[in-house]
């Protein structure tokens, strides 16, 4: 998801761009120059930055998985897609169920043309992208896209993966709950929140840097980070560093001062 900046700047390549910083740390190749800038400053000021996102990503595929084959869930709402990095959303749910459908949204233009050539679904199931951004709900709810791929009978996947940093408060809590509002009971909540509680000089200077580059950063404690699961059910193990959220076998050797992101996956009642 793309910050005010960001949409400011269009297809500009002079300034950084959050999505594709966050694809140059993870070593991807669609950035630009000063995207590797920054991210270069980034990682003098925390070295464990790849490792973080890394682990965030992983998170996403561990709770994804978690809701299409111990939830049942069958339609994904992922808000904030970024620049598409196999294995995607759709990709995991789909290995597990392959009628799924799952809407993605996003509002830069960059990123928009990456989804439209790389986010396809599998034959039995369905894919879209919105452009939207999730600072207007509305425009997501009331897209075509959703429409047509998500029934509202039936429960959804709420997917919020790394945007939440981005997100400045009071409009943090309005926008979740103008998201959740509208999916039926037995719906989830998917969520990574940024936190500097186990590196706070380092995690502070690269939210400095996003500061110095025009994008937005706020970091939460645990304690703001679980107030956004008020009201729906939290599954075990509840709010965590997303490395210790189910974790699989690689993530033992993770260290959770590397780590600064809390993750959860809440019911909606």
């Amino acid at each position: 998801m793309s910050t005010p900046q960001d949409r400011q700047s269009g297809l500009a390549t002079s300034r950084a761009h959050s999505a594709r910083v966050y694809d140059y740390i993870l070593g991807g190749k669609d950035h630009y120059p000063v995207d590797a800038e920054t991210g270069d400053a980034m990682c003098r000021h925390w070295p464990a930055l790849p490792v973080h996102m890394m682990e965030n990503r992983r998170f996403m595929h561990r709770a994804g998985r978690f809701l299409a084959e111990e939830c049942g869930i069958r339609q994904f709402l992922d808000v904030g897609t970024g620049l598409p990095t196999p294995p995607n959303l759709h990709q995991v749910v789909q290995e597990v169920a392959p009628e799924s459908h799952v809407v993605y949204v996003d509002n830069d233009p960059i990123v928009l043309a990456h989804a439209r050539a790389l986010l396809q679904s599998s034959a039995e199931g369905a894919t879209a992208y919105v452009d939207a951004d999730m600072h207007d709900p509305d425009a997501i709810l009331g897209s075509q896209e959703f429409r047509e791929l998500i029934d509202l009978n039936r429960p959804v996947g709420l997917m919020v993966i790394g945007i939440m940093h981005f997100i400045l408060p009071p409009d943090d809590r309005r926008l979740i709950t103008r998201l959740l509002d509208p999916l039926p009971s037995g719906s989830y909540l998917a969520m990574t929140i940024g936190t500097a509680d186990f590196a706070p000089e380092e995690v502070n200077r690269v939210a400095q840097e996003y500061r110095r580059q025009g994008m937005p950063f706020v970091l939460r404690d645990r304690e703001t980070a679980t107030s956004f699961f008020d009201g729906l059910e939290l599954q075990d193990p509840g709010v965590t560093q997303v490395h210790t959220w189910r974790p699989g076998p690689e993530q033992s050797d993770v260290d959770g001062r590397d780590i600064a992101m809390y993750g959860a996956v809440a019911r909606k009642p």
